[in-house]
């Protein structure tokens, strides 16, 4: 429910942004700057859930930035100014990062308790909601025949009444976490975060630059490579995301199979594969199932990632784990695109190809399918 409600919110802000643009006349450096603040809200927000998680619980964290989410979604609606849009903006951002970290939190200590593995469910729940808050600004402008404004203003309003029967549903739902103490038993000293966590904070960057490169640059690398027009260029994040979606909905039943070193491992290989044939192929067809492997591939890893790291290092490991893979997702494609302009859209792809396929060697931190869930 957390997870699906956050992918409705951040759905339906990205798809309100070309709205924003066009109604405030929103100059590239003014979009920048209001993406930005939602950046760096969500990476403080992060740091500070992390550690409040494990030191009261994630259940209180994450019900408590609800709240957050559903004044920030609503105000963006009906903001009537770009200092408005800036504020709420920011609270989008800071709910969304600190929920991602809480709400993993909740996840890796209820599948804990569990016999089965759930994190990809829960992943794979965040990604309908987020279809789901995506296409919700589509339906009404198409349906009611209401203006982009209007249909934004109604989207975002919608969304945040879902929150409000989220917030009910989930104090009464969500279950009371455990309070994390990050000391040795024996001298009370403060323990550092293990080095494994670090070590997947860099498999966060591979695959943070690999979502972010397919979801911005897969319209753009279509409509450049296979000369096809924008609209059916964007089938190319359409691919990614659905079979994100589809992968994430199976995940649990092939970590249950084949451990999650092995899905990681795959995953990684999977996507690297994708973006090797996006990167060299030219056929529209052959390019789509290319883009198609990328979302495969990348829907495995996170979910997997983020269970071993709040399972190895609670909270904070987490929000190590989430930041690194967040800045990149929004850095990485500001970096592809510098590359392009040297070496050609198609030629760049191979970059995220080379740091996926690292993953086949960096999951050997991960357990292998003789490990329990814990």
């Amino acid at each position: 429910m957390l997870f699906a409600y956050n992918g409705a919110v951040v759905g339906a802000y990205a798809a309100a942004l070309p709205v924003f643009q066009t109604r405030f006349e929103l100059a590239p450096l003014q979009l920048s700057g209001l993406l930005v603040s939602v950046g760096a809200a969500a990476i403080a927000s992060m740091q500070l859930a992390g550690r409040l998680s494990d030191r009261f619980g994630a259940r209180r964290v994450a019900l408590a930035i609800v709240p957050i989410l559903i004044i920030g979604i609503l105000g963006i609606g009906q903001a009537s100014s770009v200092p408005a849009l800036f504020v709420f903006g920011a609270m989008i951002g800071f709910g969304n990062g600190g929920i991602d970290v809480a709400m993993n939190a909740i996840g890796v200590q209820v599948e804990r308790h569990r016999p089965r593995p759930i994190m990809s469910l829960l992943h794979g729940m965040w990604s309908v909601g987020n279809l789901i808050g995506a296409a919700l600004l589509l339906l009404l402008v198409t349906t009611f025949r209401v203006t982009d404004v209007a249909g934004v203003q109604w989207a975002t309003g919608s969304v945040a009444a879902l929150g409000i029967a989220v917030l009910v549903l989930g104090w009464r739902t969500v279950p009371e976490t455990e309070q994390i103490a990050h000391t040795d038993t024996d001298t009370g000293a403060r323990t550092p975060i293990p080095a494994a966590a670090w070590v997947m904070g860099v498999m966060a960057i591979a695959f943070g630059l690999g979502e972010g490169t397919g979801m911005d640059w897969s319209g753009v690398h279509l409509k450049t490579v296979a000369g096809v027009d924008a609209a059916t260029a964007s089938l190319g994040v359409t691919m990614i995301a659905a079979f994100m979606v589809v992968i994430r909905l199976l995940g649990d039943f092939l970590v249950m199979r084949f451990g999650r070193r092995a899905v990681t491992r795959f995953g990684g290989a999977t996507s690297a594969v994708g973006y090797l044939i996006v990167g060299l192929a030219t056929p529209f067809p052959v390019l789509l199932v290319g883009w198609a492997l990328v979302g495969l591939g990348i829907g495995m890893i996170a979910p997997q990632v983020y269970a071993v790291a709040g399972h190895t290092a609670g909270g904070r490991g987490l929000a190590v784990v989430v930041t690194f893979g967040y800045v990149t997702f929004l850095v990485g494609p500001a970096i592809i695109g510098a590359l392009a302009s040297v070496l050609g859209i198609q030629h760049t792809m191979l970059v995220p190809a080379a740091l996926l396929s690292g993953l086949i060697l960096l999951a050997r931190v991960m357990p292998g399918p003789e490990a329990d869930v814990d």
